[in-house]
This record gives structure tokens, sequence and C-alpha cells, in this order.
């Protein structure tokens, strides 16, 4: 397993506790980043603001992105993310509570590698990011550094 962290951009705290149980419970060890809002993240992203002192060639293994987002929402994050050279090759899981199909096209058309509704049963949601750990942890084979 590759000792990149993932990162976590996720603004209800609930929401976030939760996604930390359901990684510990399948043993998912690596680092995790949390940040709050889309500007957050692209500060974290880009080595801005608070993040100014983060070393820029330290990527995410996976970002997993919620939609709705405080000051900059998940599919402009992930606009920003597509558009720049440093992290274009990012993969990135929409994980969202939405039901829209709205934003299940735009995220793939913006260059969402994934999309995943959070399950609203725990079990169902451990099981959901036992197989996304398993799959963008493990099987995958991301980019070169």
């Amino acid at each position: 397993m590759d000792d990149r962290p993932i990162l976590l951009v996720e603004d209800n705290p609930d929401d976030e506790a939760l996604t930390l149980r359901a990684l510990r419970k399948n043993n998912i060890a690596n680092a995790m980043s949390v940040v709050r809002d889309g500007a957050e993240a692209l500060d974290f992203l880009f080595c801005l603001g608070a993040y100014a002192g983060r070393n820029p060639r330290e990527m995410p293994q996976v970002i997993l992105l919620d939609l709705k987002l405080p000051k900059v929402d998940g599919l402009e994050v992930l606009r920003r993310i597509r558009a720049d050279e440093r992290t274009r090759l990012l993969p990135v899981v929409i994980l969202t509570s939405s039901r829209e199909e709205q934003d299940l096209l735009q995220s793939y058309s913006l260059g969402a590698n994934s999309y995943v509704r959070k399950p609203v049963d725990f079990n169902q949601f451990v099981e959901a990011v036992r197989q996304l750990g398993l799959y963008w942890l493990v099987l995958n084979e991301a980019p070169p550094r």
C-alpha cells in the first residue's frame, strides 16, 4: 500500500467521522488529511494560505470529494484540479449524498474518476468505503509522482 495520504473534503462533521470510522474499520492505514470546504481543499492541493509550507510534491493517493461544500463547491474544486498540470491526474472520487442526475453528469464531464452516493445505512457505508479503499489504494495503479 502507498504511504500517500487520502484527502477527504467534507464539511459535515458527522459524515467526516463516519468516513474516518469506516476507513479504520477496514484497516485502511493511509494517513488522512481532512479539509472542510472547497477553498481549503484548493489551498491544500496548491500549497496556498495555511498550507503554503506543505511540500507540493506530496500529493494525495486519492481525493474523496463531497459536492455540497461551503465557499467553493465540489464541482468547482474538481474543475480546478483538472485544469492544473500539477493535479490533473490525481484520482478524484465524488463521495456525496446528492441524488441529482445533473451532479452525476457534471462530475463525470469534469473528469471525476468515480461517483459514489453515500449509503444511509452505516454497514452499507462501511462496505462502500472498504471497496473504495481496496480499489483506489491497493488495486489501482496511480500515475507516477
